[in-house]
């Protein structure tokens, strides 16, 4: 089958039906609603079920309750919309139940705009909700990898019964690029008969709980989903390095389409003789700590470009723990930064004119 040219929210919606995602419940909120409108058409032609709820609670609770039953279920939503469902996140992530979620980021804080941003970086990758409990975070840079981390983010949260989030900007969701469905994998098939609420007919019943009155069992909870996520950070970093070959003085470290930009401004730099190189964290939870630490190493500086007030910037600091010098360059209010503007930041760190 040849390549199809797909908006980003309408691939998104594809992938998930191809990751085995049958059930879907969302509220509509710019800039995702081609999600929910081509699942509104897609999920009868393939048995599935779409519910458009009365508000994000009701869509995050209503998860809740499909995860619970062991169905591959998920949501989208933008900035404001996951606020409201964060309180359903961090118990979904108590009861140690698979989902995905997908914000469509917008620009914030507040009502914000539609336009895109990533200023949702905290929210997703430090919480969010309530309690100790971490999503697993990925951030798609195109239509075909946003795709492809759609099937992974099933089974991620499959096989560590844990929510996992994609962190795209709403420039991936309006975006049209080529995606080839063919190349992707099979989804995984896990055996969740031991844990999951479909009836109890023939077994002892299974009980999903969040809340732990006595503080023993409770602490014993909260230990072993620790334990958890010690190995999905041991397991399940993702990243992608450009142009370090000749280990250049600057690194500069991004996510997204930002990252894109990121690229055709270093192509630019070396056509005047600046080498600049570029990580890109895919896994924002759990963050390339040591992968970053070791490029970073090598480098003079490094730069943070953002759409955001500086939020990345903060895992960047920590993983390199003030060996090396760190700035930033970042845009707010849905202005994605262009190749020239990263250029000139550049240069300047350079001291040249």
């Amino acid at each position: 089958m040849a390549k199809l040219l797909m908006k980003g929210n309408e691939a998104i919606a594809e992938a998930a039906i191809r990751a085995g995602a049958k059930h879907y419940f969302a509220y509509p909120i710019t800039p995702q609603n081609e999600v929910s409108e081509y699942l509104s058409r897609r999920m009868p032609e393939v048995g599935g079920c779409f519910l458009q709820m009365e508000s994000e609670v009701a869509v995050i609770n209503t998860l809740f309750g499909a995860a619970a039953a062991g169905i591959r279920a998920f949501t989208t939503s933008s900035s404001p919309g996951i606020s409201l469902m964060s309180e359903g996140l961090s118990y979904i992530t108590a009861a140690n139940l698979p989902t995905v979620v997908v914000n469509m980021c917008r620009a914030g804080p507040g009502l914000g705009g539609i336009l895109p941003s990533q200023g949702d970086y905290r929210q997703m990758t430090k919480g969010g909700g309530h309690g100790d409990y971490h999503l697993i975070v990925l951030a798609p840079a195109s239509v075909q990898e946003a795709v492809e981390l759609m099937m992974l983010a099933f089974d991620l949260a499959d096989k560590y019964r844990n929510p996992v989030g994609i962190l795209a900007d709403g420039l991936i969701g309006q975006m049209m690029e080529p995606v080839d469905f063919d190349a992707l994998p099979k989804p995984t098939v896990y055996d969740k008969s031991d844990w999951i609420t479909d009836g109890a007919k023939n077994r002892e019943p299974h009980l999903i709980r969040t809340l732990f009155l006595d503080p023993v069992p409770g602490e014993i909870e909260n230990r072993k989903r620790a334990e958890k996520y010690r190995q999905i950070e041991k397991n399940e970093t993702r990243y992608e390095i450009y142009n370090l070959e000749n280990h250049p003085k600057l690194v500069i470290v991004a996510f997204g389409t930002i990252a894109r930009v990121c690229k055709t401004a270093i192509d630019e730099l070396k056509t005047m003789g600046i080498e600049v190189g570029l990580f890109r964290p895919i896994s924002l939870y759990p963050f390339p700590y040591t992968e970053l630490m070791q490029v970073g190493e090598k480098a003079q500086m490094l730069l943070s470009v953002e759409m955001s007030n500086g939020q990345l910037i903060d895992d960047v600091k920590m993983a390199m723990q003030g060996k090396k010098p760190i700035h930033f360059y970042g845009r707010q209010g849905g202005i994605v930064p262009a190749p020239d503007e990263i250029v000139e930041e550049a240069k300047k760190l350079f001291n040249v004119s």
